[in-house]
């Protein structure tokens, strides 16, 4: 934005909006077309202006925390930040140019060399398989970090296994043994792994660092995270895009689009909450691959209608389609992927020792 368009947009003077720059609130730049004037970054206007709405008040805060709002627990691990995924102070698309998801994990879990996931069978049910290594499994409280690191791999491993990968080494190769995929179908797999790897705190991440936060074990952890994921609002999506796609295919885009607006749920597979200017793994996938005939019709027309971009969900669609992965693979990968992130998660809440606990405002009579 301009400096007037961010005044008129806070509603503030100019010194008050210096204050915000030198404050770190908001990001400033050199006009490329005049270096006498100033950009400021409008991402960071608008969320200091939703902050400003919104009040000071502790209970608004706290309730606008739960929705896309005020950042509530503090982490190392990951964040979204101008637009872009971090792991710990490096953009995932950069580190997907040429990580596998054992580099990853050693990233994100702050460990020296590359992950080694253990060879793992399970049965064709992750939710199942997840349960079994927690009879007997011991709290994370009190214990030795390399023991939950080997416990955390475990989970990872296991829940690779029951999503069909074989064998050992790298899991973007044991799922690409599993699916009979070439080279290019391989190579997409690994970078999707990457950049699923962890997304800050979305609710699955939430509720993981949640069960971590009481001392659960480490697969407990993974099998709350894993549970919340399922959900046709989170790690579902998978499925409303290919209903969406499917409708399209038959009435015609336009059409398609407008019913599904009309029926309020949103277009699934394009947009996102924190990239208004497009998801970043998104582009990093395409830019591999070309979608097929249908989707790609489909993303011009949200494109020309809307202005939006597809997002993680589309790009996976795109991939399981192109290589003919099996059903559910897109549910698959996020999977296998984000239990990287929760792992990195449960050991980083487990570390702090508190027990997540907000209250709830209750609504009924209070007389």
């Amino acid at each position: 934005m301009t400096r007037d368009d961010a005044l008129a947009t806070l509603n503030v003077r100019s010194q008050t909006l210096y204050a915000y720059v030198s404050r770190k609130l908001i990001e400033r730049r050199p006009d490329p077309g005049d270096p006498r004037l100033s950009l400021y970054r409008g991402d960071d206007i608008l969320a200091l202006a939703q902050r400003r709405a919104r009040g000071r008040r502790q209970s608004a805060v706290a309730a606008s925390a739960l929705a896309w709002g005020e950042p509530v627990i503090p982490t190392a691990i990951a964040t979204v930040r101008h637009g872009d995924l971090i792991y710990r102070d490096r953009a995932a698309t950069e580190l997907a140019e040429h990580m596998g998801l054992e580099e990853a994990a050693a990233l994100l879990w702050e460990q020296p060399d590359a992950i080694i996931f253990p060879k793992a069978s399970a049965g064709n049910d992750a939710f199942q398989s997840l349960a079994a290594l927690t009879m007997g499994a011991r709290s994370l409280v009190g214990r030795r970090a390399e023991k939950l690191f080997n416990e955390g791999a475990q989970c990872v491993a296991t829940m690779a296994a029951a999503f069909g990968a074989i064998g050992t080494g790298p899991v973007h190769r044991r799922l690409a043994a599993a699916w009979s995929l070439n080279a290019n179908g391989e190579e997409s797999v690994r970078r999707a792994l990457v950049l699923l790897a962890d997304h800050e705190l979305n609710p699955s991440t939430f509720a993981t660092r949640v069960a971590a936060s009481t001392g659960a074990a480490m697969p407990a952890c993974i099998l709350a995270g894993l549970a919340t994921l399922s959900g046709p609002k989170h790690g579902g999506a998978e499925a409303a895009l290919e209903s969406f796609l499917l409708e399209a295919s038959s009435v015609g885009a336009d059409t398609a689009i407008e019913r599904w607006l009309a029926r309020g749920h949103g277009l699934p597979g394009f947009g996102h909450q924190l990239y208004p200017y497009g998801d970043p793994r998104a582009r990093s996938l395409l830019a591999n691959i070309q979608p097929d005939a249908e989707l790609a019709t489909l993303r011009d027309a949200v494109a020309d209608g809307l202005g939006l971009q597809p997002n993680i969900d589309f790009a996976l669609l795109a991939i399981t389609r192109l290589h003919t992965l099996p059903p559910r693979s897109g549910f698959a990968l996020f999977a296998i992927a984000r239990s990287v992130g929760w792992v990195a998660h449960a050991l980083e809440q487990a570390a702090t020792g508190a027990v997540i606990r907000p209250r709830a405002r209750y609504q009924g009579k209070t007389d």
